[in-house]
């Protein structure tokens, strides 16, 4: 009996649990689009683009000093989880003349992580809010062209989220003044749309070996 015991243990439970993650991937494999052809900040910043790049865009506005908290919960909570992903990165969009600022918070995170995927865009207040509007949300910006939320984008410049939330119904983005909503909500996400591009990943590298 125990040598059964084990037996069940050792073969016939990875299996099982293969098999469930498996069909999670199959139901639960795919991000739902919110939006299509979300503009990009490539018009304004050469050296950043949000096409073939998974994307945790955010919008941090002129007043620094007090969004430094909302930072710190996304990097701790998001960034430091997945920021060694290929082609995985955070763009940040600020107001002109807050360079000082954006200097001295990326030296602070850079005392908890390696900060190489955070990309600061600094651009005037209409370019901000034509790519905010872009987003086509029901959130808003405030008088600092500042929002709580971050978005996700994928590779086409798509805003991926939720069309059956519990709590939202859709759900556009994910409040970094919630830690709840970034360990209950955004990581999981995020893990569904990076496993999306494994899975494609494989299938082509697969196609062509055939």
């Amino acid at each position: 009996m125990k040598k059964t015991f084990v037996l069940v243990i050792l073969f016939i439970l990875p299996i099982v649990a293969y098999l469930f993650f498996a069909s999670g991937v199959n139901n639960f494999g795919k991000l739902p689009i919110l939006t299509e052809n979300v503009n990009d900040v490539s018009g304004f910043d050469e050296s950043v683009s949000l096409q073939d790049k998974i994307t945790i865009l955010g919008f941090l506005g002129s007043d620094i000093e007090n969004k430094k908290g909302n930072a710190f919960n996304l990097n701790q909570k998001i960034y430091k989880r997945f920021y060694e992903f290929n082609d995985f990165q955070f763009v940040i969009l600020v107001p002109n003349g807050n360079e000082l600022k954006v200097t001295e918070l990326t030296n602070e995170l850079a005392n908890l992580a390696d900060t190489s995927k955070w990309k600061f865009v600094y651009a005037e207040e209409h370019q901000i809010r034509g790519l905010f509007s872009s987003l086509k949300t029901d959130l808003s910006l405030d008088e600092n062209l500042a929002t709580p939320y971050v978005f996700i984008i994928d590779k086409d410049k798509n805003l991926r989220g939720r069309n059956d939330d519990e709590d939202e119904g859709t759900k556009y983005g994910f409040n970094t003044v919630s830690v709840a909503d970034l360990n209950n909500k955004m990581e999981d996400d995020v893990k569904i749309i990076l496993a999306e591009y494994r899975l494609a990943l494989k299938k082509n590298n697969a196609n062509r070996k055939k």
